[in-house]
C-alpha cells in the first residue's frame, strides 16, 4: 500500500496520484533485503530496517559501470593503417645554354612591319584627300574649293508685322517670350506699344512657348482675343505656328503678325 503524504490515505501498490485528493504519489522501490514495497526516497525499509541508501548506491553503480565501459568501448573507432608515403620525384633543372652556342629558331612567323603612309606632299592634287578632318571651319581643297562640312544651324523665329513690314526676331535665350505692352506686371519680350493700332492690344495679351524645335501660341486673356488664320483661338489653348501663319492681334486684323523660321 502507498500512503498519501497528503492526506494519508493508503492507495494500491501502483498508483500514480491519490485516490481520495488526487496529490501525486511518491514513486516506490522494492526493499533488496526483504522484498516490503518502500518509497523511492526512504532511507530505512520499515518492514526490517534496511539500510536503502547504501543498496541504492550499490545498485546505481553496477548499473552504471557496464555502460560506461560500453560507451567507452563503442566510442572509440578503430584506426585504419596509414598508406606508406611516396617520395616525390627529384626537380631537374633544365640544361643552360653554352656561352657560343646560336640562338634557338624562331617558330612564330614575324609581321611584317606596316607600310609607312606617304607624306602629304606626295598625294596627287588631282586625288581626293583621305587624311582631311572635318572642323568647324571649311578647310579650301588643293582643288581651289571648299571641303564640306556638316553642321547643325539653329533656326530663328520672327514676327513680320503686316502693317509696316517690320521684322521683330524671338528671342532664343527664352522659352516664354509674352507678348503685349509694357506694364508693372509682366513686362513684354515683344512690345508692340509702338505699332499703328496698337490701342486694341492689351498689356499682356499672348505667349509663345518654345519646345525644342516647336513654337507654340495661346492667348493668356487679352480683351480682343487672339487669332491665327482669321480663326479665333480660344483663352488657354495653344497653337502650334507653322511658318506663314497669320497672327491678329485683336478684332479687325490691324495688329497682324507673319510667322517665320530662318
Amino acid at each position: 500500500m502507498i500512503v498519501c503524504p497528503n492526506c494519508n490515505h493508503q492507495n494500491p501498490d501502483g498508483a500514480v496520484q491519490c485516490e481520495a485528493c488526487y496529490t501525486p504519489l511518491p514513486a516506490t522501490m522494492s526493499c533488496p533485503n526483504c522484498g516490503t514495497t518502500v518509497q523511492a526516497d526512504a532511507s530505512f525499509c520499515g518492514q526490517c530496517g534496511n539500510d536503502l541508501r547504501t543498496a541504492a548506491s550499490q545498485q546505481s553503480a553496477a548499473i552504471a559501470s557496464p555502460s560506461l565501459a560500453s560507451d567507452t568501448s563503442s566510442s572509440i573507432p578503430s584506426l585504419l593503417p596509414l598508406d606508406p608515403l611516396v617520395p616525390p620525384d627529384p626537380l631537374v633543372a633544365p640544361p643552360l645554354p653554352l656561352p657560343n652556342s646560336s640562338p634557338p629558331a624562331m617558330t612564330e612567323p614575324v609581321q611584317a612591319a606596316p607600310a609607312e603612309l606617304p607624306p602629304p606632299s606626295a598625294i596627287s592634287a588631282a586625288e581626293p584627300s583621305s587624311y582631311e578632318v572635318a572642323s568647324s571651319t571649311p578647310a579650301v581643297s588643293n582643288a581651289g574649293g571648299y571641303v564640306s562640312t556638316t553642321q547643325l544651324q539653329q533656326q530663328t523665329a520672327r514676327l513680320l508685322h503686316l502693317q509696316t513690314s517690320a521684322s521683330l526676331e524671338l528671342p532664343q535665350s527664352l522659352t516664354v517670350v509674352h507678348i503685349g505692352k509694357p506694364n508693372e506686371r509682366i513686362p513684354p519680350d515683344i512690345d508692340v506699344s509702338g505699332f499703328p493700332d496698337s490701342e486694341i492690344v492689351s498689356r499682356i495679351h499672348a505667349d509663345i512657348r518654345v519646345e525644342g524645335d516647336a513654337y507654340y501660341i495661346e492667348d493668356v486673356g487679352s480683351s480682343n482675343g487672339t487669332y491665327i488664320n482669321n480663326v479665333p483661338l480660344p483663352m488657354g489653348n495653344r497653337h502650334r505656328l507653322r511658318p506663314g501663319d497669320r497672327i491678329s492681334l485683336g478684332k479687325g486684323d490691324k495688329v497682324t503678325f507673319l510667322f517665320q523660321l530662318s
